[in-house]
């Protein structure tokens, strides 16, 4: 009966057998067996698929995640403009922009949390009302209010303040 090798079963075997005959003296080396390992020698090459390290998997997200993070920073002036009407201590760093509707309740629930949030922690939250900024919330793909925009990140819907205090202290 005839074996019939496979390219990855064929190399793989002339690697083994390269990796014995570099431990076997010259003299009992066969030819075929010299060939094979003065080829792997001068080509590396061929055994390079067989012994590369784990690539990792290829970032599909990345270029949206740059493109909006260029965004953010292109909207920036107009997100966290200290003149802004705002929620929290005069004169405190504004941290992150809140999008918000009229007759939203989770709205109202929203800002009550972040009023007292940026309260306690020391910050100001610009505020936004998704009908008449409609363009920049736009600009910005919001469609769910309320909506909140960090320096380097979107969060659409209502957020608890526990995790909203633990993006503002990242």
């Amino acid at each position: 009966m005839r074996q019939v090798w496979t390219g990855a079963a064929l190399v793989t075997a002339a690697a083994t057998a390269a990796a014995v005959a570099q431990d076997v003296p010259a003299t009992s080396r066969n030819p075929l067996g010299e060939a094979i390992r003065a080829a792997l020698i001068a080509t590396p090459d061929l055994l390079a698929g067989l012994i590369a390290t784990q690539r990792p998997p290829p970032d599909i997200y990345g270029d949206a995640i740059d493109r909006d993070l260029a965004l953010l920073d292109r909207l920036a002036p107009r997100l966290f403009d200290p003149a802004r009407p705002g929620l929290g201590p005069a004169g405190a760093p504004i941290r992150i922009a809140v999008f918000t509707r009229a007759d939203c309740p989770e709205c109202a629930t929203a800002r009550d949390e972040l009023q007292a949030l940026a309260a306690r922690i020391g910050f100001r939250a610009a505020l936004f009302d998704m009908d008449r900024d409609a363009g920049l919330a736009r600009d910005l793909g919001l469609d769910t209010a309320p909506s909140y925009v960090l320096p380097d990140k979107l969060l659409r819907g209502a957020i608890p303040s526990l995790v909203l205090e633990r993006y503002l202290a990242d």
